[in-house]
């Protein structure tokens, strides 16, 4: 009997082995071959290579072919590789934009060395430590305002208002990007409701995001929460566990990972007691939440603690970890797949399926599998969180808007109008009214803008084409006639789009003056997600 038990054993430890040193073997022979390539292609090929470039493209190439979240760093990427890891990166602090043959400031981050010099948005960039940006795109100037931490430029700009252009003189910084955008608590019909625009689920920001709730709740007692994840593209599973835990009963099973390696299979609970375990909330998610922000949204919507409102989410139920490699590189490799409390996977692209052409296509509704939340509630998993209230807040509508920001007039309006006027009022007060918009109108007629309709456009190629073909006259002469019907002139195209305009025109104004914080505060006025939450969270 012994030996009927020992000898499967010994038959399994056998293959097992066996596969194992296949695999040692097929790895050390593609190893040779790149090796022996990469050689003779240094010894024999006509024009002289660069084998550091070339490796790092042949890794990155290899990569995609398995998802678009394992990625090689080399050790000159590491700025690149520290973002992602800290959020933080060498430079400025603002954000730019192309305009003709330059890049402009475009928004200066508050309280960051580029604002704290005094660089304003609408500066023209001529030059950066003596050379010129003319005809340079973003990438070039952002990668020159880019550096180590405490290095110095200098930056040469013209701006509006201005006789001579102006030189400024300062030091690059450690830059963190905006965890919160904004956390305030704003009266409304369903009470004291706080707001927190979460940006990024990175090292440390979870505790960020518990300060400013608390210090919003100290304030003023809070009768409800808005938990912003609009754009969040995520971060760190346990970032995501800690805001769990917040409003979350301790031992509360939130999520799983499961991959190849069994041992570092993982189920993650909440530990601490939650500061909030009543407080009613509301998650605004769309398109770009994904990743550890699909963790909250998911998490809170499956355990029926809050209410999902907005898109579709985008569908990364894939979890990366980073490991070392040789020569100061690192490899952030998918490891495994996470699975939210009702046990589905929200992953939305099966990258093992890539098509020949390699184009991907995603889950069809048709192939995902039903779950139930805590209370019962259907839920599906392999395509992103599906709201409980689905709001498409997208613009489909092409209009004068469209045409203002393809020829960047508000941005420049703002710029004339910022030189002209050093303050505007607070934005809970600060309004666009009919006098703005008269000052726009004649902004635009005074530099030569020119709109039309797609419609008209669509019409000139028709008109041309009758003309050509055998078009009796009478029909003809009623096509002509539909011309007059086809145009808008500046003012008609304003006003029949007035609430956008104003919507448009005032976030571009107030972020002038009131950075991020404010441009925010002034856009959920007009946002839909927003208003449908203030509805849900006062029943």
């Amino acid at each position: 009997m012994k030996k009927s038990i020992f000898l499967p054993i010994l038959l399994l430890a056998t293959s097992l082995s066996l596969r194992a040193e296949q695999k040692a073997t097929t790895i050390d022979k593609s190893i040779d071959i790149f090796t022996d390539v990469l050689r003779q292609l240094d010894l024999y090929y006509v024009d002289t290579i660069n084998c550091e470039q070339l490796t790092k493209s042949v890794i990155n190439q290899v990569l995609r072919k398995l998802d678009p979240y394992t990625i090689y760093y080399s050790e000159q990427d590491f700025d690149e590789y520290k973002l992602l890891v800290t959020g933080k990166y060498g430079g400025v602090g603002a954000i730019i934009t192309q305009l003709g043959d330059y890049v402009y400031i475009s928004e200066p981050y508050e309280n960051m060395p580029a604002a704290l010099a005094g660089l304003k948005a609408g500066d023209k960039i001529l030059s950066i430590d003596g050379r010129s940006m003319k005809n340079k795109k973003t990438a070039e100037v952002s990668s020159s305002l880019k550096g180590v931490p405490g290095t110095e430029l200098t930056i040469k700009i013209e701006r509006i208002g201005e006789n001579k252009p102006l030189t400024f003189k300062f030091s690059r910084q450690d830059i963190s990007l905006p965890v919160i955008t904004l956390a305030k608590a704003l009266p409304t019909e369903a009470g004291n409701l706080g707001y927190i625009a979460y940006n990024s689920v990175i090292n440390g920001s979870a505790s960020e995001f518990k300060q400013a709730l608390i210090n919003m709740n100290k304030q003023q007692k809070l009768d409800a929460l808005v938990i912003d994840l609009r754009g969040n593209g995520g971060g760190l599973i346990t970032e995501a566990i800690d805001i769990l835990e917040l409003f979350l009963p301790a031992k509360t099973e939130v999520m799983s990972t499961r991959g190849k390696n069994k041992e570092k299979n993982k189920i993650y609970h909440t530990d601490a007691t939650p500061i909030f375990p009543d407080l009613p909330i509301a998650v605004l998610v769309n398109r770009n939440t994904a990743s550890a922000a699909e963790i909250i949204a998911g998490s809170l919507q499956d355990l029926d603690r809050a209410t999902i409102i907005g898109e579709r989410t985008f569908g990364k139920g894939l979890v990366q970890t980073t490991q070392p490699i040789a020569h100061g590189g690192n490899i952030k490799i998918t490891t495994s797949k996470y699975y939210i409390p009702s046990g589905r996977c929200i992953q939305a692209i099966d990258y093992s399926l890539l098509r020949e052409d390699g184009s991907i296509s995603k889950v069809p509704d048709s192939l995902t599998h039903e779950f139930k939340t805590a209370k019962g509630r259907i839920v599906r998993d392999g395509g992103g969180i599906l709201p409980d209230i689905v709001i498409n807040d997208t613009v489909s509508k092409i209009d004068i808007c469209y045409t203002l920001f393809t020829q960047q007039m508000f941005f420049k309006f703002a710029n004339q109008y910022q030189a002209e006027h050093a303050t505007i009022p607070a934005v809970e007060n600060f309004e666009v009214n009919d006098e703005m918009i008269s000052q726009f109108e004649q902004f635009l007629l005074d530099n030569d803008f020119k709109y039309r309709t797609e419609t008209s456009k669509f019409y000139d190629d028709m008109l041309q084409m009758a003309q050509h073909e055998d078009i009796d006259s009478t029909t003809l002469r009623r096509i002509e006639e539909l011309k007059p019907f086809l145009s808008q002139s500046i003012h008609d195209a304003l006003s029949r789009q007035k609430e956008n305009v104003q919507k448009y025109l005032g976030d571009e104004l107030v972020t002038r003056y009131y950075y991020q914080k404010g441009s925010l505060e002034y856009q959920l006025r007009f946002d839909l997600e927003f208003r449908k939450a203030v509805e849900i969270l006062k029943k």
